[in-house]
């Protein structure tokens, strides 16, 4: 595959998890030996029969209704995409993949997250997905302590304005 058919495949794949929110759809996008794996929580599944009870379960109905992505910028390779963007969202419910057994907080949370994506005989073999938990959890009040050193949506806006302190 090209790089242009690579990034308007992963672009389907995605728009089938956030906007279309359509597990088989997602699914039909993937290898069926793929997977996902949520580095920071460890969540995700191997094999399409574990993919579609994660998505169809823990996933996409679990995504809050104002969840937006805003690209940042994207690496394309030979075989392999690396986006990163910033993952916006308010906790209105709960969410396993990202926040597993975390009741709602009503909080609002923006992010960076890194997704790395393996593509193979053109469809999608892996995904990789790296965020800053820690502040995660600053942003939905359950990180307070304020001796650690760690932030919240200033990860964000530092990654959206280079010149933010």
């Amino acid at each position: 595959m090209t790089p242009t058919e690579l990034a308007k495949l992963w672009e389907e794949h995605t728009a089938h998890e956030f906007a279309t929110r359509d597990t088989e759809a997602t699914l039909a996008t993937m290898t069926d030996d793929a997977y996902v794996n949520h580095i920071p929580v460890m969540t995700g599944a191997y094999g399409k029969a574990s993919l579609r009870q994660f998505y169809s379960r823990d996933f996409i109905p679990c995504m809050p209704p104002d969840t937006t992505l805003t690209p940042v910028s994207r690496t394309v390779g030979e075989n392999q995409l690396v986006d990163e963007m910033i993952f916006s969202f308010t906790h209105t419910q709960e969410m396993p993949w990202m926040l597993p057994g975390i009741a709602p907080t009503n909080r609002r949370v923006q992010v960076p997250l890194v997704a790395i994506v393996r593509f193979r005989d053109g469809k999608l073999q892996h995904e990789h997905i790296y965020w800053d938990q820690a502040s995660v959890l600053k942003q939905i009040g359950l990180l307070a302590d304020g001796s650690l050193p760690v932030v919240g949506v200033e990860t964000a806006q530092k990654v959206l304005d280079s010149k933010s302190r």
